[in-house]
């Protein structure tokens, strides 16, 4: 399910001092019901998360071929590595995250960064509570577009993100948390 923003701009995140610059563009809640100290096991699926979605297999080629003919996947500094702060330095898990460098990771939440010729982008979980005496998994997408071309692309792809990625992707986390 989609949520609104404040549902990741009003927790105490660490990321909101590291990232304050980027652009909140999506928030969603995870299908990832759980206790208090089960955050470790969203850290564990990320990695080893595959979509089975053709859909989204197909969207992420399609991305992929054309970021190679443009030049748009060439690596860019990070712009969040270094402000991390000491007492996150080292903390993420050292894990195969594909094209995403993670930042840091607490009791309740994981940042991820990727960098390229469009975008600078975040990827934030986090653990909250769900308001029935559980917690689930909430998905933030933050970004820091690089000029014309990084906002035009932001934009471009906002309907497949919507409409596609998100909900099959969604799916695929429920079906994997249910059997792990």
């Amino acid at each position: 399910m989609r949520l609104s923003a404040q549902a990741h701009t009003s927790q105490p995140w660490r990321i909101h001092e590291i990232a304050p610059d980027f652009r909140l563009e999506d928030v969603w809640a995870l299908p990832t019901p759980g206790g208090r100290d089960d955050f470790p096991r969203l850290v564990e699926l990320v990695p080893r998360f595959h979509s089975s979605s053709a859909a989204v297999r197909a969207l992420f080629a399609l991305r992929s071929a054309a970021g190679r003919v443009l030049r748009l996947d060439r690596p860019r500094s990070l712009v969040l590595r270094d402000r991390v702060p000491a007492d996150l330095r080292d903390t993420a898990p050292r894990v195969d995250t594909g094209a995403f460098t993670p930042l840091y990771c607490t009791a309740d939440e994981w940042a991820l960064e990727i960098a390229n010729q469009t975008v600078d982008g975040v990827l934030h979980l986090g653990w909250v509570p769900d308001g029935a005496g559980a917690y689930r998994g909430q998905l933030a997408v933050l970004v820091k577009p690089y000029g014309p071309l990084g906002s035009a692309y932001m934009t471009a792809i906002t309907p497949f993100r919507h409409l596609i990625v998100y909900p099959r992707m969604l799916r695929d986390i429920e079906r994997a948390w249910s059997r792990a």
